[in-house]
């Protein structure tokens, strides 16, 4: 059961946004900076790209929608703008969004295949 499919984030890898940290770590005054991949994706690609990654072409039949799980005051688009913390920093995200959902489903199976066999 999921709430808003529809919802699009900001999607990032916390490796990247952590290196994002330390550059703003070795500034020599400290300042204000956006870390995001100024991308937006839905809950819905996410499920397509995860789905895929373990071999499923449609997620439809796993996945159920239910209104008691979406948010009261659900922002529909959450998108930031890192063009200062490129700029300045010269940070670029390493891992795009297609990346970052197959990292995801490789540490779950990971996870799951050594809980089994336990």
């Amino acid at each position: 059961m999921m709430g808003n499919l529809d919802a699009k984030r900001d999607w990032g890898y916390a490796g990247d946004y952590v290196r994002a940290m330390w550059m703003m770590l070795q500034q020599p005054e400290p300042d204000d900076y956006v870390v995001a991949t100024g991308e937006t994706h839905s809950i819905e690609e996410f499920l397509t790209l995860a789905f895929k990654e373990v071999g499923l072409d449609d997620w439809h039949n796993y996945v159920r929608q239910d209104p008691r799980f979406f948010r009261p005051a659900e922002v529909d688009l959450l998108i930031g703008d890192p063009t200062k913390t490129r700029d300045k920093l010269g940070w670029i995200p390493e891992v795009d969004f297609p990346s970052l959902v197959k990292m995801m489903v490789k540490n779950d199976l990971e996870i799951e295949t050594a809980r089994l066999r336990k």
